[in-house]
C-alpha cells in the first residue's frame, strides 16, 4: 500500500485542529494535494484555509515548520546557476511594511556591484504593498517571465524582479493567496515557510532579511520580530544559504511615498541618491550586509559605502533602466523614467488633497498602519486574490517624525484614485490628522535598525 493511501486531508486537518503534531510524510502529503495536477485529486481551497487556520491557532512545531519549508521548496523547480556565478547570487526579503520599496533600489545597486540578484517577489499581502504591484505601474514592464527569460535577464543585467512562475514553489503561490483572505498572514511559521521556500528555490549564496517591527508591520513587538528573525535565519541556513537578518522599525512609514506609482517615483529619485535619507540608509545597510556576508568587503561600513557609490555614480540607475527594458518597457519610456519627466508615463492622480497641520511644533509619530489602511481603502491594495489594484492613489508625507512644522503648513498630500467620488467612509481629513502626533520639542531620533542577527 502506498504512503498516500494511509492519509486523508480531513484527518490531517483534524489532527492539527486537535493540537496533534504532524509528521514529515503527512505534511508532504497535504502539500502534494495542494499542487495535484488534476482537479479530482486537488485539495479544496476551503480545506487549505482550514489547515492554515488550524496551524495558526494551534501552532506548528520547529520540526513541522522545517518539514513544511522542505515540502514547499521541493514542490517545484529549483534553480542551478552557472559555475561562474558561484558566490555572487544574492537576494533580499522584507516581511512587509508601509512605504517599503527597497527592492526596486537595492536589486540594481547590488547588480552594479557585480552580484546576481534573482528576485522572485510577491503582490500586496494584507495591508502591506507588493513589489510586483509597484513595478506594474511602469508601462510595459512584465513580471511574468519564463524561467529561460529570467536567466537571460540575469545574465545580461545582473538583476531581475519577477513573480512566481507556476513551477517555482507552486504550493506557496497557492497558500500565499489564501493566507491573505483567511487572516493567517501574520503567523511566524507560515511566514518562514513562504519566504524560505521561494528563496531556497532561487539557489542563493546569501540572503538578507528585513524583519519589520511596529505598528505598520506584521510583527507588532520586538519579541515576536526577534523570534521570527531567528526562525528565518535557522531555516535558511539549513538550505546552505548564508542568511542574516535585520530587525527594523516600522512604526512610521519608510520614505515619504506610499502607493504604487508614487513609490516607483521615489525609488527612481533614490537611485539618483535624491530620495529620503531613511530609505537610502536602509538600502545601503541591507546591501552592505550582503557584500560583507559574501566577503566582498572587509566590513559592513565598507559595504554600505559601496552601495551608496552606485547611487552617486549612476551605475545603479543604469542597471534599473536596463532591467526595465529587458522586461518589456520601451527604451524611450525607460529613458524618460530615469532621465526625463517620469510623470509622462507613470499613472498620476488627477485630484490631490493637501492636509494642513493643526498646530506648530514637531512631528513626533506617524501611524504607519493608519497610513497603510488609508491607502488600501483608496485602492492601492486588494481585498481578494487576483483583484486589481490602482496605481495612481496614495500618500506623500511632506513632514516626517523629527521635522518641524508650522501651523497650517502642508503635512501630507492624499492622491485620490481617478474614479474617486466623495465618500467619507473611505477617508476624512480628521481621520488622517489622527494618524499624526505632535510635540513642542524636537523628539529624539528613532533607530532605524533595531537589531542585527
Amino acid at each position: 500500500m502506498s504512503e498516500s493511501n494511509n492519509f486523508s486531508v480531513p484527518n490531517i486537518i483534524r489532527k492539527k485542529r486537535d493540537k496533534e503534531e504532524l509528521d514529515d510524510a503527512e505534511i508532504r502529503y497535504i502539500i502534494d494535494k495542494i499542487i495535484a495536477p488534476s482537479a479530482e485529486e486537488r485539495i479544496h481551497d476551503a480545506q487549505i484555509g482550514a489547515f492554515l487556520m488550524a496551524s495558526y491557532l494551534n501552532g506548528l512545531s520547529p520540526t513541522e515548520t522545517v518539514s513544511l519549508v522542505k515540502a514547499m521548496t521541493f514542490s517545484g523547480f529549483q534553480f542551478n546557476w552557472p559555475e561562474g556565478w558561484k558566490g555572487t547570487v544574492v537576494d533580499k526579503h522584507s516581511t512587509g511594511g508601509v512605504g517599503d520599496k527597497i527592492s526596486l533600489i537595492l536589486a540594481p545597486a547590488l547588480a552594479a556591484c557585480g552580484l546576481k540578484v534573482p528576485m522572485i517577489s510577491g503582490r500586496g499581502l494584507g495591508f502591506t504593498g507588493g513589489t510586483l504591484d509597484k513595478l506594474e505601474a511602469i508601462p510595459g514592464y512584465s513580471v511574468s517571465l519564463r524561467k529561460e527569460q529570467f536567466v537571460e535577464v540575469l545574465e545580461k543585467v545582473g538583476c531581475c524582479i519577477m513573480g512566481q512562475t507556476s513551477d517555482i514553489a507552486p504550493a506557496d503561490k497557492i497558500i500565499y493567496s489564501i493566507r491573505d483572505t483567511t487572516s493567517t498572514v501574520d503567523y511566524d511559521s507560515l511566514i518562514v515557510a513562504s519566504i524560505i521556500s521561494k528563496k531556497a528555490a532561487e539557489g542563493l549564496d546569501a540572503l538578507v532579511l528585513d524583519v519589520k517591527v511596529g505598528k505598520g508591520a506584521m510583527m507588532k513587538n520586538f519579541a515576536d520580530a526577534e523570534n521570527l528573525a531567528e526562525k528565518l535565519v535557522s531555516a535558511g541556513n539549513l538550505f546552505g544559504m548564508k542568511v542574516s537578518a535585520l530587525i527594523t522599525d516600522m512604526n512610521d512609514p519608510l520614505g515619504r511615498a506610499v502607493g504604487n506609482a508614487l513609490e516607483v517615483a521615489e525609488s527612481i529619485q533614490s537611485l539618483k541618491n535624491q530620495g529620503p535619507e531613511d530609505l537610502i540608509e536602509l538600502t545601503c545597510v541591507l546591501g552592505g550586509q550582503l557584500l560583507y556576508t559574501l566577503g566582498k568587503t572587509g566590513s559592513l561600513e565598507e559595504g554600505k559605502e559601496e552601495i551608496r557609490e552606485t547611487l552617486l555614480s549612476g551605475t545603479a540607475l543604469k542597471k534599473f533602466k536596463d532591467m526595465l527594458v529587458s522586461q518589456g518597457t520601451k527604451e524611450s519610456v525607460a529613458h524618460d523614467l530615469c532621465h526625463g519627466d517620469m510623470w509622462k508615463h507613470l499613472p498620476k492622480a488627477e485630484k490631490v488633497v493637501e492636509i494642513l497641520s493643526p498646530t506648530a511644533g514637531y512631528v513626533k509619530d506617524i501611524d504607519a498602519l493608519g497610513i497603510a489602511t488609508l491607502c488600501h481603502r483608496l485602492g492601492c491594495g486588494r481585498t481578494c486574490p487576483g483583484s486589481p489594484v490602482k496605481f495612481e492613489p496614495g500618500v506623500i508625507l511632506l513632514k516626517k517624525p523629527g521635522e518641524r512644522v508650522a501651523e497650517k503648513e502642508v503635512l501630507l498630500q492624499v492622491h485620490l484614485p481617478n474614479d474617486y467620488s466623495d465618500n467619507p467612509v473611505l477617508w476624512s481629513e480628521d481621520q488622517v490628522l489622527d494618524m499624526f502626533t505632535f510635540h513642542p520639542d524636537e523628539p529624539a531620533p528613532k533607530p532605524l535598525v533595531v537589531k542585527m542577527l
